[in-house]
Protein backbone atom coordinates (compact mmCIF):
# COMPACT_ATOMS: atom_id res chain seq x y z
CA UNK A 1 0.00 0.00 0.00
CA UNK A 2 2.79 2.44 0.87
CA UNK A 3 4.55 1.77 -2.41
CA UNK A 4 1.31 2.46 -4.28
CA UNK A 5 1.00 5.76 -2.45
CA UNK A 6 4.51 6.62 -3.54
CA UNK A 7 3.74 5.94 -7.18
CA UNK A 8 0.72 8.20 -6.97
CA UNK A 9 2.56 10.88 -5.07
CA UNK A 10 5.36 10.95 -7.59
CA UNK A 11 2.85 11.92 -10.25
CA UNK A 12 1.68 15.12 -8.57
CA UNK A 13 2.39 18.22 -10.58
CA UNK A 14 2.32 21.94 -10.41
CA UNK A 15 1.45 23.41 -13.81
CA UNK A 16 1.81 27.04 -14.74
CA UNK A 17 0.03 28.60 -17.69
CA UNK A 18 2.09 31.32 -19.31
CA UNK A 19 0.81 34.03 -21.64
CA UNK A 20 2.82 34.96 -24.72
CA UNK A 21 2.14 38.65 -24.19
CA UNK A 22 4.73 40.48 -22.11
CA UNK A 23 4.11 41.38 -18.48
CA UNK A 24 4.94 44.64 -16.79
CA UNK A 25 4.89 45.72 -13.15
CA UNK A 26 1.44 46.63 -11.90
CA UNK A 27 1.13 49.99 -10.23
CA UNK A 28 -0.78 49.70 -6.98
CA UNK A 29 -4.17 51.35 -7.14
CA UNK A 30 -7.04 51.28 -4.71
CA UNK A 31 -8.66 48.37 -6.58
CA UNK A 32 -8.79 46.83 -10.03
CA UNK A 33 -12.19 45.30 -9.34
CA UNK A 34 -15.54 46.84 -10.36
CA UNK A 35 -17.02 49.53 -8.13
CA UNK A 36 -20.39 47.81 -8.17
CA UNK A 37 -19.22 44.76 -6.20
CA UNK A 38 -21.90 43.44 -3.87
CA UNK A 39 -21.88 45.25 -0.55
CA UNK A 40 -21.05 42.91 2.34
CA UNK A 41 -24.11 41.90 4.32
CA UNK A 42 -23.43 41.95 8.10
CA UNK A 43 -26.22 39.42 8.59
CA UNK A 44 -24.57 36.90 6.25
CA UNK A 45 -23.06 33.74 7.73
CA UNK A 46 -19.79 34.46 5.92
CA UNK A 47 -19.68 38.19 6.72
CA UNK A 48 -16.74 38.10 9.15
CA UNK A 49 -14.62 36.01 6.77
CA UNK A 50 -15.57 38.12 3.76
CA UNK A 51 -14.78 41.31 5.67
CA UNK A 52 -11.43 39.88 6.77
CA UNK A 53 -10.61 39.04 3.14
CA UNK A 54 -11.44 42.58 2.05
CA UNK A 55 -9.36 44.14 4.81
CA UNK A 56 -6.36 41.83 4.53
CA UNK A 57 -6.17 41.08 0.81
CA UNK A 58 -8.30 43.40 -1.31
CA UNK A 59 -7.66 46.69 0.50
CA UNK A 60 -4.05 45.86 1.35
CA UNK A 61 -2.77 44.14 -1.79
CA UNK A 62 -5.46 44.79 -4.42
CA UNK A 63 -6.01 41.03 -4.48
CA UNK A 64 -9.28 39.10 -4.42
CA UNK A 65 -9.28 35.80 -2.54
CA UNK A 66 -12.10 33.86 -4.19
CA UNK A 67 -13.54 30.79 -2.45
CA UNK A 68 -17.13 30.85 -3.74
CA UNK A 69 -16.36 28.98 -6.93
CA UNK A 70 -17.76 30.36 -10.17
CA UNK A 71 -17.70 28.56 -13.51
CA UNK A 72 -16.16 31.56 -15.25
CA UNK A 73 -13.10 31.25 -13.02
CA UNK A 74 -12.49 27.54 -13.68
CA UNK A 75 -11.49 25.31 -16.57
CA UNK A 76 -14.59 23.47 -17.71
CA UNK A 77 -12.44 20.50 -18.73
CA UNK A 78 -12.14 19.58 -15.05
CA UNK A 79 -14.89 18.24 -12.81
CA UNK A 80 -14.45 20.52 -9.78
CA UNK A 81 -16.30 21.35 -6.57
CA UNK A 82 -16.09 24.44 -4.32
CA UNK A 83 -13.92 24.65 -1.23
CA UNK A 84 -15.60 24.14 2.13
CA UNK A 85 -16.05 27.26 4.19
CA UNK A 86 -13.76 26.16 7.05
CA UNK A 87 -10.96 24.98 4.80
CA UNK A 88 -11.17 28.12 2.67
CA UNK A 89 -10.86 30.17 5.86
CA UNK A 90 -7.83 28.20 7.03
CA UNK A 91 -6.18 28.40 3.63
CA UNK A 92 -6.67 32.18 3.48
CA UNK A 93 -5.23 32.63 6.97
CA UNK A 94 -2.23 30.42 6.26
CA UNK A 95 -1.67 32.01 2.85
CA UNK A 96 -1.28 35.37 4.54
CA UNK A 97 0.85 33.93 7.35
CA UNK A 98 3.23 31.81 5.24
CA UNK A 99 3.38 33.79 2.00
CA UNK A 100 2.30 37.40 2.28
CA UNK A 101 3.48 38.09 5.83
CA UNK A 102 6.76 36.31 5.10
CA UNK A 103 7.51 38.57 2.13
CA UNK A 104 6.26 41.63 4.00
CA UNK A 105 8.67 40.86 6.83
CA UNK A 106 11.52 40.92 4.33
CA UNK A 107 10.46 43.52 1.76
CA UNK A 108 7.58 45.55 3.17
CA UNK A 109 4.07 45.55 1.70
CA UNK A 110 4.92 47.54 -1.44
CA UNK A 111 6.64 44.58 -3.09
CA UNK A 112 3.57 42.33 -3.01
CA UNK A 113 1.28 45.24 -3.81
CA UNK A 114 3.17 45.59 -7.08
CA UNK A 115 3.89 41.95 -7.88
CA UNK A 116 1.40 39.61 -6.21
CA UNK A 117 -1.33 38.01 -8.35
CA UNK A 118 -4.63 39.88 -8.46
CA UNK A 119 -6.75 36.82 -7.65
CA UNK A 120 -6.28 33.65 -5.65
CA UNK A 121 -8.92 31.02 -6.40
CA UNK A 122 -9.43 28.24 -3.84
CA UNK A 123 -11.02 25.07 -5.30
CA UNK A 124 -12.16 22.16 -3.17
CA UNK A 125 -11.39 19.18 -5.40
CA UNK A 126 -8.26 18.02 -7.22
CA UNK A 127 -7.83 18.58 -10.94
CA UNK A 128 -6.36 15.77 -13.02
CA UNK A 129 -4.57 15.99 -16.33
CA UNK A 130 -6.42 13.38 -18.44
CA UNK A 131 -3.48 12.75 -20.75
CA UNK A 132 -0.79 12.09 -18.13
CA UNK A 133 -2.92 11.11 -15.15
CA UNK A 134 -1.09 13.63 -12.97
CA UNK A 135 -2.70 15.78 -10.32
CA UNK A 136 -2.57 19.52 -10.85
CA UNK A 137 -1.78 21.35 -7.61
CA UNK A 138 -1.83 24.90 -8.93
CA UNK A 139 -2.17 27.13 -11.94
CA UNK A 140 -0.66 30.58 -12.48
CA UNK A 141 -2.33 32.43 -15.30
CA UNK A 142 -0.36 35.29 -16.82
CA UNK A 143 0.72 36.66 -13.46
CA UNK A 144 -2.90 37.62 -12.73
CA UNK A 145 -4.53 34.62 -11.04
CA UNK A 146 -3.31 31.66 -9.00
CA UNK A 147 -5.66 28.68 -8.57
CA UNK A 148 -5.13 26.20 -5.73
CA UNK A 149 -6.80 22.79 -5.78
CA UNK A 150 -7.80 20.00 -3.34
CA UNK A 151 -8.54 22.52 -0.57
CA UNK A 152 -11.16 20.17 0.93
CA UNK A 153 -8.40 17.66 1.74
CA UNK A 154 -6.31 20.13 3.72
CA UNK A 155 -5.21 19.01 7.20
CA UNK A 156 -3.94 21.89 9.32
CA UNK A 157 -2.33 19.47 11.80
CA UNK A 158 -0.08 17.97 9.11
CA UNK A 159 2.74 20.35 8.27
CA UNK A 160 4.20 18.16 5.51
CA UNK A 161 0.81 18.02 3.77
CA UNK A 162 0.33 21.77 4.02
CA UNK A 163 3.73 22.34 2.50
CA UNK A 164 3.48 19.79 -0.27
CA UNK A 165 0.04 20.58 -1.61
CA UNK A 166 -0.34 24.28 -0.94
CA UNK A 167 2.59 26.41 0.19
CA UNK A 168 5.39 25.01 -1.95
CA UNK A 169 2.90 25.44 -4.78
CA UNK A 170 2.39 29.09 -3.86
CA UNK A 171 6.10 29.85 -3.87
CA UNK A 172 6.47 27.93 -7.14
CA UNK A 173 3.72 29.90 -8.84
CA UNK A 174 5.00 33.21 -7.47
CA UNK A 175 8.44 32.43 -8.90
CA UNK A 176 6.72 32.09 -12.29
CA UNK A 177 5.04 35.46 -11.86
CA UNK A 178 8.37 37.11 -11.06
CA UNK A 179 10.31 35.56 -13.93
CA UNK A 180 7.54 36.48 -16.39
CA UNK A 181 8.20 40.10 -15.43
CA UNK A 182 12.00 39.91 -15.37
CA UNK A 183 13.64 36.99 -17.14
CA UNK A 184 16.08 34.81 -15.24
CA UNK A 185 19.68 34.55 -16.56
CA UNK A 186 20.15 32.48 -19.72
CA UNK A 187 23.02 30.57 -18.11
CA UNK A 188 20.42 28.68 -16.08
CA UNK A 189 19.15 27.16 -19.34
CA UNK A 190 22.51 25.55 -20.06
CA UNK A 191 23.04 23.64 -16.80
CA UNK A 192 20.72 20.72 -17.63
CA UNK A 193 20.33 21.12 -21.37
CA UNK A 194 19.47 17.79 -22.99
CA UNK A 195 18.20 16.21 -19.76
CA UNK A 196 14.65 17.58 -19.70
CA UNK A 197 11.72 15.29 -20.51
CA UNK A 198 8.41 17.11 -20.84
CA UNK A 199 6.47 13.97 -21.77
CA UNK A 200 7.64 11.39 -19.23
CA UNK A 201 8.94 13.37 -16.25
CA UNK A 202 6.24 11.86 -14.00
CA UNK A 203 7.78 8.42 -14.49
CA UNK A 204 11.27 9.53 -13.45
CA UNK A 205 12.52 8.65 -10.00
CA UNK A 206 13.48 11.42 -7.59
CA UNK A 207 16.91 9.95 -6.87
CA UNK A 208 17.72 9.53 -10.55
CA UNK A 209 16.77 13.12 -11.42
CA UNK A 210 18.66 14.44 -8.37
CA UNK A 211 21.77 12.76 -9.75
CA UNK A 212 21.19 14.78 -12.95
CA UNK A 213 20.82 18.03 -10.98
CA UNK A 214 17.04 18.36 -10.58
CA UNK A 215 15.47 18.98 -7.19
CA UNK A 216 12.26 17.11 -8.16
CA UNK A 217 11.02 15.02 -11.10
CA UNK A 218 8.77 17.93 -12.13
CA UNK A 219 11.83 20.17 -12.30
CA UNK A 220 13.11 17.85 -15.01
CA UNK A 221 10.11 18.55 -17.25
CA UNK A 222 10.99 22.02 -18.58
CA UNK A 223 13.53 24.76 -17.93
CA UNK A 224 11.01 27.24 -16.53
CA UNK A 225 9.58 24.60 -14.18
CA UNK A 226 13.11 23.75 -13.10
CA UNK A 227 13.71 27.39 -12.18
CA UNK A 228 10.46 27.69 -10.19
CA UNK A 229 11.01 24.35 -8.46
CA UNK A 230 14.57 25.35 -7.55
CA UNK A 231 13.30 28.43 -5.70
CA UNK A 232 10.20 26.86 -4.14
CA UNK A 233 11.96 23.77 -2.80
CA UNK A 234 14.91 25.74 -1.46
CA UNK A 235 12.53 28.02 0.45
CA UNK A 236 10.11 25.42 1.83
CA UNK A 237 11.98 22.12 2.22
CA UNK A 238 13.24 21.57 5.75
CA UNK A 239 17.06 21.58 5.99
CA UNK A 240 17.00 17.81 6.64
CA UNK A 241 14.90 17.16 3.54
CA UNK A 242 16.94 19.44 1.32
CA UNK A 243 20.23 17.96 2.52
CA UNK A 244 18.92 14.46 1.80
CA UNK A 245 18.10 15.49 -1.77
CA UNK A 246 21.64 16.84 -2.15
CA UNK A 247 23.02 13.59 -0.72
CA UNK A 248 20.99 11.62 -3.26
CA UNK A 249 22.38 13.86 -6.01
CA UNK A 250 25.87 12.52 -5.25
CA UNK A 251 24.88 8.85 -5.55
CA UNK A 252 24.61 6.50 -8.50
CA UNK A 253 21.17 5.23 -9.49
CA UNK A 254 19.95 2.47 -11.73
CA UNK A 255 18.37 3.88 -14.86
CA UNK A 256 15.36 2.54 -16.68
CA UNK A 257 17.72 0.69 -19.02
CA UNK A 258 19.06 -1.49 -16.21
CA UNK A 259 17.55 -4.73 -15.03
CA UNK A 260 16.75 -3.35 -11.60
CA UNK A 261 14.16 -0.76 -10.71
CA UNK A 262 15.48 2.76 -11.33
CA UNK A 263 14.74 3.77 -7.73
CA UNK A 264 17.50 1.57 -6.30
CA UNK A 265 20.44 3.54 -4.93
CA UNK A 266 22.52 0.87 -3.25
CA UNK A 267 22.66 -2.90 -3.44
CA UNK A 268 23.74 -4.84 -0.39
CA UNK A 269 24.98 -8.40 -0.77
CA UNK A 270 25.52 -11.09 1.83
CA UNK A 271 28.84 -12.87 1.67
CA UNK A 272 27.89 -16.53 1.86
CA UNK A 273 29.58 -19.60 0.49
CA UNK A 274 26.35 -21.02 -0.97
CA UNK A 275 26.01 -18.04 -3.27
CA UNK A 276 27.61 -17.80 -6.63
CA UNK A 277 28.71 -14.19 -6.47
CA UNK A 278 28.64 -13.76 -10.23
CA UNK A 279 24.95 -14.62 -10.30
CA UNK A 280 23.97 -13.31 -6.89
CA UNK A 281 20.99 -10.97 -6.70
CA UNK A 282 20.89 -8.05 -4.25
CA UNK A 283 19.75 -9.03 -0.80
CA UNK A 284 19.37 -5.46 0.41
CA UNK A 285 18.39 -2.40 -1.57
CA UNK A 286 17.94 1.22 -0.61
CA UNK A 287 15.36 2.98 -2.74
CA UNK A 288 14.50 6.62 -3.17
CA UNK A 289 10.83 7.14 -2.36
CA UNK A 290 8.47 9.91 -1.55
CA UNK A 291 6.46 8.81 1.45
CA UNK A 292 3.24 10.21 2.80
CA UNK A 293 2.68 13.69 1.35
CA UNK A 294 5.84 13.36 -0.76
CA UNK A 295 8.29 13.51 2.14
CA UNK A 296 11.64 12.53 0.62
CA UNK A 297 13.13 9.38 2.14
CA UNK A 298 15.29 6.37 1.36
CA UNK A 299 13.46 3.12 1.93
CA UNK A 300 15.08 -0.02 3.30
CA UNK A 301 13.30 -2.79 1.44
CA UNK A 302 14.25 -5.47 3.98
CA UNK A 303 13.08 -3.77 7.19
CA UNK A 304 10.51 -1.50 5.52
CA UNK A 305 11.72 1.60 7.28
CA UNK A 306 11.88 5.12 5.90
CA UNK A 307 15.13 7.02 6.39
CA UNK A 308 14.24 10.70 6.00
CA UNK A 309 17.55 12.39 6.80
CA UNK A 310 21.20 11.97 5.83
CA UNK A 311 22.06 11.11 9.43
CA UNK A 312 19.53 8.27 9.49
CA UNK A 313 20.77 6.92 6.17
CA UNK A 314 24.42 6.97 7.22
CA UNK A 315 23.63 5.41 10.61
CA UNK A 316 21.67 2.67 8.88
CA UNK A 317 24.52 1.91 6.48
CA UNK A 318 26.96 1.75 9.37
CA UNK A 319 24.66 -0.48 11.40
CA UNK A 320 24.51 -3.20 8.73
CA UNK A 321 28.14 -3.03 7.64
CA UNK A 322 29.16 -5.84 10.01
CA UNK A 323 26.83 -8.27 8.27
CA UNK A 324 26.93 -7.27 4.62
CA UNK A 325 29.23 -5.69 2.09
CA UNK A 326 28.01 -2.49 0.49
CA UNK A 327 28.06 -2.20 -3.28
CA UNK A 328 27.06 1.31 -4.32
CA UNK A 329 25.45 1.67 -7.72
CA UNK A 330 27.92 3.10 -10.21
CA UNK A 331 27.29 6.73 -11.11
CA UNK A 332 27.14 6.43 -14.89
CA UNK A 333 25.43 9.67 -15.89
CA UNK A 334 28.61 11.75 -15.87
CA UNK A 335 26.86 14.56 -13.98
CA UNK A 336 27.69 16.12 -10.65
CA UNK A 337 24.08 16.44 -9.58
CA UNK A 338 24.79 18.21 -6.30
CA UNK A 339 27.03 20.83 -7.91
CA UNK A 340 24.48 21.47 -10.67
CA UNK A 341 21.71 21.87 -8.11
CA UNK A 342 23.79 24.31 -6.06
CA UNK A 343 24.67 26.29 -9.20
CA UNK A 344 20.96 26.63 -9.95
CA UNK A 345 20.30 27.94 -6.45
CA UNK A 346 23.17 30.42 -6.81
CA UNK A 347 21.78 31.73 -10.09
CA UNK A 348 18.31 32.13 -8.52
CA UNK A 349 19.88 33.77 -5.46
CA UNK A 350 21.75 36.35 -7.53
CA UNK A 351 18.77 37.01 -9.81
CA UNK A 352 16.45 37.65 -6.88
CA UNK A 353 19.00 39.97 -5.29
CA UNK A 354 19.86 41.90 -8.47
CA UNK A 355 16.42 42.15 -10.05
CA UNK A 356 14.12 42.16 -7.02
CA UNK A 357 16.31 43.14 -4.07
CA UNK A 358 15.29 39.92 -2.31
CA UNK A 359 17.68 37.94 -0.12
CA UNK A 360 16.76 34.32 -0.91
CA UNK A 361 18.45 32.94 2.20
CA UNK A 362 16.78 35.47 4.47
CA UNK A 363 13.43 34.68 2.87
CA UNK A 364 14.08 30.99 3.44
CA UNK A 365 14.92 31.66 7.09
CA UNK A 366 11.68 33.60 7.58
CA UNK A 367 9.51 30.98 5.86
CA UNK A 368 11.17 28.12 7.75
CA UNK A 369 10.64 29.88 11.07
CA UNK A 370 6.96 30.34 10.30
CA UNK A 371 6.58 26.76 9.05
CA UNK A 372 8.12 25.45 12.26
CA UNK A 373 5.24 26.92 14.27
CA UNK A 374 2.67 24.76 12.47
CA UNK A 375 1.54 21.15 12.55
CA UNK A 376 0.46 18.74 15.25
CA UNK A 377 -1.32 20.42 18.15
CA UNK A 378 0.26 23.81 17.49
CA UNK A 379 -1.95 26.68 18.75
CA UNK A 380 -0.97 28.91 15.81
CA UNK A 381 -3.93 28.02 13.61
CA UNK A 382 -6.34 28.75 16.49
CA UNK A 383 -4.64 32.09 17.05
CA UNK A 384 -5.00 32.90 13.35
CA UNK A 385 -8.68 31.96 13.37
CA UNK A 386 -9.27 34.51 16.12
CA UNK A 387 -8.46 37.23 13.59
CA UNK A 388 -11.73 36.41 11.86
CA UNK A 389 -13.70 35.86 15.05
CA UNK A 390 -13.05 39.42 16.25
CA UNK A 391 -14.05 41.10 12.97
CA UNK A 392 -16.80 43.69 13.51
Amino acid sequence: MKYLKYILASSFVVISSMFISSCKDDEFTETIFPDDEDVLDPSSYSYKFDKWLVDNFLSTYNLEFCYKMEDVETDMNYNLVPATYQNAMDLALLTKYLWFDAYDELTGKEFLRANAPRKIHAIGSPAYNPTSGTMILGLAEGGIKVSLFRVNYMDVTDFMQLNEYYFRTMHHEFAHILHQKKSYPVEFNLLSLGNYDDNNWQDRNGGLVASLGFVTPYASSQIREDFAETIANYITRTPEQYDLILWCAEQGWYSGDDDMDQSVAYAYYYYASEYDRENENPTYTLRFVEGENSEVALYDVRTRQYLNSVEKVENWIESISDDVTVYPVADKDGKDGKEIMLQKVNIARKWLADEWNIDLDKLREIVQARQNTLGGDSPVIEDLRKQIEVVQ
